[in-house]
């Protein structure tokens, strides 16, 4: 049918170049960002498959460095306790030196000044080693020294391990009797939550002793200074009042602490029932060398039961280094293996995401070439109503 004012062939022919020129800009914008999905309506099942990788694969890349960092903070314990073998070594051979009766009583004087230097030595590595700026020897941490080191892309992916306190301080005399009472006043008395909560410090403390405290589910380590070791009311309240100021940290509120006699006492009073019937919650802890807290080398009697002693320790210590140098190799282990599964995910992300510029560039060709040609054939239909005009002749 020839027709003037619907021009049908080169209304199919702009129709056509409008899909190839999307075909082509679509091409176009894959080669330029190096995506293949741009946006969501280009894959919308790729994209979520795609975000979904991303998540995981920047979780595992943060669990390898968490990995790493975990592996620097054993490997610093068992840097220090290298050196703390080395001085139980050197204490149990001046032991053996001093059980001989071919010294004399100032040699054996002698023999137990470094003895006893030593033994502060390893206190000091004890309470004073530190990794990003936390004890790690003195199970400051967590009040435990349970550590968990998350080396997985998903929650609870973790690997414990319990750092010991390397101190030679035990529990020594520390007495805390708690005792709980009724306030009799106010809206609670009646109940669990009207009470006042009483925790009285005595007995003798002895310097590097650690003490628990819990409130609730809140818990504060106390670990006993120079100037709080002691008998004295004096020390008992400064280590109440310490504890005092550290449970009002974490509970927003301070106890009072009172002192009478040679006991010093702290004391909280609940306002409701999340405190509880059960307030005050202590542990007292100590070291993990305790057995040679005393020992000392002056006599052939004593060295030899320091011999024993420092036996024992030195295994506990090795034990631990045990310990350590398994968990070093287990992050090693998981740091290599998180490794290797990113790389694969990084992969899988790639295939479903990256542009594949064979094809790519295969897209960009054909559709170039098929715009050129409907561009020509275009021109021909726009020709097509002139033949129209020769009938009018």
């Amino acid at each position: 049918m020839s027709v003037i004012n619907t021009n049908v062939s080169a209304i199919l022919t702009q129709n056509s170049l409008a899909k190839n020129e999307r075909a082509m800009s679509g091409a176009m914008e894959q080669l330029s960002t190096g995506k293949r999905i741009n946006s969501s309506a280009d894959d919308a099942a790729g994209l979520a498959i795609a975000s979904r990788m991303t998540a995981q694969i920047n979780g595992l890349n943060q669990a390898v460095r968490n990995g790493n960092d975990a592996i620097s903070l054993v490997q610093t314990v068992d840097g220090a306790l290298i050196e703390v073998t080395s001085m139980l070594q050197r204490m149990r051979t001046l032991a053996v030196q001093s059980a001989s009766d071919t010294n004399t009583t100032a040699d054996r004087a002698a023999l137990n000044t470094e003895f006893e230097l030593l033994r502060t030595e390893i206190d000091r590595i004890g309470n004073n080693t530190q990794w990003n700026g936390e004890n790690v020897l003195d199970q400051s941490h967590s009040g435990t020294g349970t550590y968990q080191f998350q080396v997985g892309a998903n929650s609870n992916q973790t690997v414990d391990l319990t750092v010991d306190n390397y101190s030679t301080a035990g529990a020594g005399d520390g007495d805390i009797d708690i005792a709980l009472t009724t306030s009799g006043t106010g809206p609670e008395a009646s109940s669990a939550a009207g009470q006042e909560s009483t925790l009285t410090v005595s007995g003798t403390f002895v310097e590097g002793e650690k003490y628990a405290v819990s409130v609730g589910n809140q818990s504060v380590v106390h670990t006993v200074t120079a100037a709080q070791a002691g008998t004295s009311s004096t020390e008992h309240a400064l280590i109440a009042q310490a504890i005092s100021t550290a449970l009002g940290t974490i509970t927003n509120s301070g106890g009072n602490v009172a002192v009478s006699g040679t006991a010093a006492a702290l004391t909280f009073t609940s306002s409701s029932t999340a405190f509880g019937s059960n307030t005050f919650a202590v542990t007292a802890g100590s070291g993990l060398l305790t057995g040679i807290a005393t020992s000392d080398i002056e006599t052939a009697a004593a060295s030899n039961t320091s011999i024993a002693a420092l036996d024992a320790a030195i295994a506990a210590v090795n034990s631990g280094r045990s310990e350590m140098g398994a968990t070093i190799n287990v992050l090693q282990y998981a740091v290599d293996n998180l490794a290797n599964v990113s790389l694969n995910a990084t992969a899988s992300r790639s295939r479903v995401e990256d542009t594949d510029y064979s094809s790519a560039t295969t897209e960009l060709a054909r559709t170039q070439i098929i715009a050129q040609a409907a561009t020509a054939m275009l021109a021909q239909a726009n020709q097509m109503p002139q033949t129209v005009l020769s009938l009018l002749k």
